[in-house]
This record gives structure tokens, sequence and C-alpha cells, in this order.
């Protein structure tokens, strides 16, 4: 066995989506990053170990940007034909292409050691490579969705569900208990052009009616969601006798759509089958601040908003599988979109640790908002900026410039509600033959450019200036219906691509006082949010679109001079 030490600034434990995008904004902004992951592969629940789509905020112009539409994006760009390998490597291409992130796969964490009220350090093994990583840090952030720096360090935290009088909500139960929303085994399957026989194990659970699955929709092109367990036991220390369980119930679900009855599916076959748990709830930490059920539904408009969520409050019953009363879930009205502040991301009683995900410091009744991974994706990006700006301006990260931390997450196309993006005055003071183009809003139809073959957009300046930046939004059709990744795979189907609003080939020319042009010629666009760095004098710079991903109209949310 060896031993190997790392000294960096932010230590992240857990590569899911809230992991990954915490670390990736850190390391953007300038400083050290250690990415502890105990999987071989990153994304958590949506990896290919799970495989579960990521769903966010409901509602018009409510999707998530930032990084974790960038990710989307390329994913759509590199993986067409949506296979789950693939996704696996966008991912981790990600990851690698920061230098400044150190990324340590295969490696859980299991001690640490304390300094006081501070973590100094974390222990995990690396059971690939017979190896222990120590990792000290002047930040933790815990994206483990289970928790696992809680008990280690001492931190507080809770687990099952508040009782109703706890913290005055009206969801909870009468009387407060250890149960929790389960976990689920999914499984993929694909339509082919013959039929299929399929053999169950002899171990598998047989439901020889639709009545042995009462209210368990029999959709092929759904994921099969309800096949769920563990909430009534530990989610955490039973996963393994809860995924026993849920494998059996899998393979008898698929029994039952394929020889029980016509369901239509017998040119379906069963592809994948997983064998890791996706997990809901588990430990939630206590931190400066806990957002109820109450803050939900006031929509949550903290001062230190810096994420958001619109998710309903979507409450899934203990028994999960089991429950045979009706729907195994019940979908309380949230808000669409609701605010959540920094302050539910910081340990009320360590003083460095932090935490993004599903087990922020939330109740019961407003996990079953927050909890969906696209909101835990921009509480991440929201958690690494916030922890640059403090290692940056050596603060502790409760006490940053939240205006300032605000206004950077805006400009990285975070989207935080009602809040409006600060634009560049060498924007503002030039002529521009287009307003909408600088007003600091980047989603909404309202908000958007819409040119057509030989249109272009030009700003004009007083004298020559030297342009050091340009800052573009494009329209990446906020309010598109399919998801990352699917979860079955139809015969036919329409692939998933980069949308067709995108403006795929653009050119931006720059013009001095004396008439010479240098251009940016890009052929081959596949983002939402885009920066060229530039260092050249110009009176004139345009904005030229030549073509898109389909649509026959160009559309633009923000072309901006620095």
């Amino acid at each position: 066995m060896r031993t190997i030490t790392h000294n960096t600034d932010l230590c992240v434990v857990g590569g899911g989506m809230s992991g990954l995008c915490c670390a990736i904004a850190a390391a953007r902004h300038g400083i050290t990053v250690t990415l502890l992951q105990d999987r071989p592969v990153l994304g958590g629940n949506a990896s290919s170990e799970i495989r579960m789509w990521i769903g966010g905020a409901h509602g018009k112009d409510n999707r998530e940007s930032g990084i974790i539409e960038e990710i989307f994006l390329e994913n759509f760009y590199q993986n067409p034909s949506h296979k789950y390998p693939i996704w696996d490597s966008v991912l981790y291409e990600k990851a690698k292409a920061e230098e400044n992130i150190t990324l340590l796969l295969n490696t859980a964490v299991f001690d640490l050691t304390m300094d006081k009220d501070k973590i100094h350090s974390v222990r995990g093994y690396q059971s690939n490579a017979e190896t222990f990583h120590v990792v000290s840090a002047k930040w933790f952030a815990d994206c483990s969705g289970d928790s696992v720096l809680a008990p280690l360090s001492g931190a507080h935290f809770m687990y099952g569900r508040e009782a109703k009088s706890d913290f005055r909500e009206t969801i909870p139960p009468d009387v407060s208990d250890k149960k929790t929303m389960g976990m689920s085994c999914l499984f993929q399957v694909r339509e082919t052009d013959h039929p299929v026989p399929f053999t169950p194990p002899k171990w598998a659970y047989t439901y020889e009616t639709d009545a042995d699955l009462p209210y368990k929709d029999h959709d092929l092109t759904n994921n099969f969601w309800w096949i769920e367990l563990g909430s009534e036991w530990d989610c955490i220390h039973d996963t393994d006798r809860c995924r026993d369980e849920l494998i059996k119930i899998c393979y008898g679900v698929w029994d039952h759509m394929k020889n029980k009855g016509d369901h239509g599916a017998e040119n379906w076959e069963l592809e994948w089958i997983g064998f890791l748990p996706g997990k809901r709830e588990s430990r939630r930490y206590i931190g400066k601040h806990i957002v109820t059920q109450n803050d939900v539904e006031a929509e949550g408009r903290f001062d230190d908003i810096v994420a958001y969520a619109g998710w309903s409050m979507d409450d899934h019953f203990p028994e999960g599988f089991y429950y045979a009363k009706g729907h195994p879930t019940i979908y309380h009205p949230a808000p669409q979109p609701w605010g959540l502040p920094l302050k539910c991301m910081i340990s009320e009683n360590i003083e460095n640790l932090l935490f993004a995900g599903r087990n922020i410091s939330v109740t019961h009744a407003a996990l079953s908002s927050s909890r969906v991974m696209a909101t835990c994706a921009v509480l991440g990006q929201a958690l690494g900026t916030a922890v640059a700006q403090a290692v940056t301006d050596n603060c502790h990260v409760e006490n940053v410039d939240i205006r300032r931390l605000q206004e950077t997450l805006l400009e990285d196309d975070h989207y935080i509600p009602w809040h409006k993006r600060k634009v560049s005055q060498l924007s503002l003071d030039a002529e521009c033959t287009s307003d909408i183009v600088r007003n600091g809003n980047d989603r909404g139809e309202e908000n958007l450019w819409i040119g057509k073959t030989g249109d272009k957009i030009e700003y004009t300046l007083s004298k020559d200036t030297i342009i050091s930046e340009i800052r573009l939004i494009f329209d990446n059709d906020m309010n598109r219906k399919y998801h990352n990744m699917p979860c079955s795979y139809p015969l036919h189907e329409e692939r998933f691509k980069l949308p067709g609003t995108l403006i795929r080939e653009y050119r931006i020319e720059l013009e001095d006082e004396k008439g010479a042009i240098s251009s940016i010629h890009i052929s081959d666009n596949h983002q939402r949010f885009v920066k060229h760095k530039v260092n050249a004098p110009a009176k004139r710079v345009r904005f030229i679109p030549l073509s898109t991903n389909g649509s026959k109209e160009f559309r633009l949310f923000s072309f901006e001079i620095r």
C-alpha cells in the first residue's frame, strides 16, 4: 500500500452533478481543487451506473443554464446516439479539462482529521490502485449525497421526516420519524424489429396480473421510477439489501410486461439493468439556514440567493413500491422558480465544511423539490464560485460580498431569479443597432434578437478602442421537451440533438478607424454561452450570423463588448 498527500484550496467529496459543477466552477475561478469520487465514473444518479435523466425546474424559460447546460450541449454534440458510456466520457472530459482539478476516481473517503472545529484533512482509499489519498484543504465541500463527512466530523445533520410542528409545515406527518424517500434500480429496454423472448431468473418475483402492480404505469418510454424501496429501512446502511430486493422486482416487472398479458412489449428486449441504486434522500446537513416548506412557498426570495429550484414538492410515500393505496407520490405545488440561499450550504458547527446537492440544509418537505439533479448542479456551481471568491478575498464563505458573487454567477450564465446581469459600460456607451442584446436579460422570448439572412448587429464607438472580450448568449431552446439522456430506445425515434435554434456558424468583425478589419469565424458552434478573448483596436464591432442547427431564424440573447 502507498499513501499520496495532496494540499489544495478546495476538497470536493462526491462526483455527482453537484460535485462536478462545484469543482469546475471553483477551478475556473482560479483556485486548486481535488475532486474525490468513490465510483469509476462521474455523474452520480445520472451516470451509466444508475441512468436517471436529469430533471430540474418546471415552468417557461426556467431551464438551468451555466455549467450544467454546457455539459448537456456538449453531450448532444459528441453523443448523437445517446450512449451512456459516451455520456460518462463527456463528464470525465469536463473534469480533466480543468488544469486546477486533481481528479481521484474510485476513491472512497473513510476517515478525517480535525483541528478543533475545522476539518484538517480527509483520507480516502483508491481500491483499484491500492492507494490511500490524504487531502488537506482550506475548504471541504461534501457533495456526496449521503453526507459522508457528517458522521466523521461531528457535523450536525437531519435524517427522516420532521413533524408538522417542528417548522410549522403542513406536508410532514404529525409525528417525526426516520423514514425517507426510497431508492430505485432502473432498467432500460430497446425495441427491435422482431419478437424477442424473455426468461426471468428463477429468483425474480412474479406479478401475474395488472392487479399485482396497482397504480404502476406500463409505459415503455418511462423509466419505471416507481420501483422504489428503502425508505422504511436505512437508506445508507441498507443499500445492498435494497438492491437485492429491487433487482428481483425489476426482473419480475419485465417478466410481467413480456409474458403476462399484452403490454406492447413483444419486440422489446431488456438491454440493461442497474445494480447500483439511485438514491433520493438520506442525511441532510444543518446549515446556517434551514430551508423549509414555508420558504419554498414564499418563493425563496433570500438576500443571499445564489441558486434556484422549481420542481414540485414531489414527496414519495415511504412504502415505495409496496404503497397500494394510490399513486406512490404526491406532487405538492411549488413556485416555479423559487430561490436557494448560500447559507443553506454552510455547516452550522464545522467552520470549513460546505455542501451542495440533495444533502443541503433543507427540511424533508423542501428537499422533495430541491433534490433533482439540475437543481443540485446549479447549487454546485454557486458553491464552487463562492469558495473561489472567499479564497481570493481571504474571508469565510459566509462573509463573501454577496452582490459581487451574484454578479459573477450571472456573468457565467448561471441564472438567479429576479436578478438582472450587469452589462459592460463599453456596450452601454456605444451606439448599437439592437438594444435588446445589451439589456442584461439572457432568457425569455421578449429578450431575443431575431434576424434573417443578411442581418447583422453592429456596435459603433466614438474612436478606436481596445476590445478585450466579446460575450455571446445564443438561443438554446430553453423550453425543449427532451431530456439529456433517454430511459429507453425505441426502434424509430428522433435522435436527441443540438437545439435547432442554436447559431452554428457566425463571424465577428472588428473594424478600426482606418477601415482595417480583423475577424473571428466560427463554423461549428454548439454552445449557448461563448466568450471570445480578443486584443484588438476597433471603432466598429459586428456580429454576422451565417447558419443555424435547423432554425430558419437567427436568435441571439446577448452580444456584448468589453
